[in-house]
């Protein structure tokens, strides 16, 4: 189950004369019996070392220096041993004090991740009881777990993850810890937690992982508009979407979009939204108005601490919009149906697949324009793309 060119990086580092193991969550998703969905890599080898024996090695970060190395479709991720001061509650804000492997373990989050594995050897090096946490299925902080999230709030989110994922228990100091540090959320990289949020979106475990932040009360610092409509009657329909997103990745094994994710987190709110405004009103509401509010819509629920990379927030938006192409409010009484020339089109089509999962009237209207837009994409329909992302920029005189 171990990735070969992963194994192939080990070996060729360990053949150079340098300590090279798999380590955390893939040494965690080993022993479960899963293959490891990353992979990555720990040794004593400086990132300037690695970078001489791998020609597609690049070295990124400043806060954590780390060595990437390139495959065709994949990246290897290799760190250095880290060692350094564990007492502090400060942020970690500076990461590049180079140790040894045990002491690089008593400094990772949670026991089950602070395994190493040596593929070569089949050796497991474990210093701090985690084949002993992953076979009781427990989550525990390696140290003082207020220490540690203090440390690093993002691990709260970890955590949870954790939780979501895989049902283990979470020790009793631990979830303490959790409940009385979740308001320090707000110190974290809003980078990172998105990265969070999104990876969880992906895993097919969305609607444990978001109910169980609501449980905690970490989801309310950092969505507090998704968290206060998690408490209305909208929260059967939300958890209804997470729930089609999950079943379409795991079921289906379809790996869908990061805007159609968070555009499926949106939907509930957003036709809700337009429903109170132009429900009751007469005459088509145009495409344009509906865009305007959608974007009042998404920065109401993501900002201001979650900042959304621009193009996925445009992305996001425009799939949103394009579903009142597809079901109008005030539906007029015969609609063509024609494709628009837009590059978020078949993301937006997937949406709509997501929605009449929820609401099974809608299958026709997907089956439809389903059709059309095969039909279309058999004459070589190419999408005009988006000229703000295309332009060429004039040069200066």
């Amino acid at each position: 189950m171990i990735d070969p060119d992963a194994y192939a990086v080990v070996c060729r580092l360990q053949k150079k004369g340098f300590d090279a193991y798999l380590v955390g969550g893939s040494v965690r998703d080993l022993l479960l019996g899963h293959p490891p969905k990353d992979v990555d890599i720990s040794t004593n080898a400086r990132p300037e070392e690695i970078k001489t024996h791998f020609r597609n090695c690049l070295l990124i970060g400043r806060r954590f220096r780390l060595a990437h190395i390139r495959f065709k479709n994949k990246i290897i991720e290799v760190a250095t041993f880290r060692s350094g001061d564990n007492s502090s509650e400060e942020l970690i804000v500076r990461d590049n004090t180079w140790g040894t492997e045990q002491e690089d373990a008593m400094r990772r989050d949670f026991t089950l991740n602070g395994l190493y594995y040596d593929p070569c050897k089949e050796e497991i090096l474990d210093y701090v009881d985690g084949v002993n946490a992953v076979s009781q299925n427990q989550i525990e902080t390696i140290g003082d777990p207020y220490l540690r999230f203090k440390q690093d709030p993002v691990r709260m989110l970890r955590l949870v993850k954790f939780r979501a994922r895989f049902g283990f228990n979470i020790e009793e100091k631990t979830r303490q810890a959790l409940i009385d540090c979740r308001h320090e959320i707000l110190k974290s990289s809003p980078a990172r937690i998105l990265e969070e949020l999104l990876r969880m979106l992906e895993s097919g475990h969305s609607r444990q992982f978001i109910h169980m932040m609501t449980d905690f009360g970490l989801l309310k610092h950092i969505l507090p508009k998704l968290a206060r409509t998690l408490e209305t009657d909208l929260a059967d329909k939300t958890y209804s979407f997470l729930d089609e997103i999950d079943r379409l990745q795991k079921e289906e094994n379809r790996t869908l979009h990061r805007s159609i994710l968070l555009a499926s987190l949106v939907m509930p709110q957003l036709d809700h939204h337009l429903s109170l405004l132009y429900g009751s009103k007469e005459g088509k509401v145009t495409l344009e108005t509906i865009h305007k509010e959608t974007r009042l819509v998404t920065d109401e629920i993501f900002f201001p601490f979650l900042q959304l990379p621009r193009r996925l927030c445009s992305e996001m938006q425009s799939i949103l919009t394009s579903q009142y192409r597809f079901t109008p409010i005030n539906r007029p009484t015969s609609q063509v149906l024609r494709i628009p020339r837009n590059p978020e089109f078949k993301h937006a089509l997937t949406l709509l697949d997501v929605r009449s999962g929820v609401s099974y009237e809608l299958r026709d209207t997907f089956n439809a324009w389903s059709e059309i837009y095969q039909h279309h994409k058999a004459k070589n329909y190419v999408p005009t793309p988006r000229s703000r992302y295309y332009k060429k920029r004039r040069k200066r005189k």
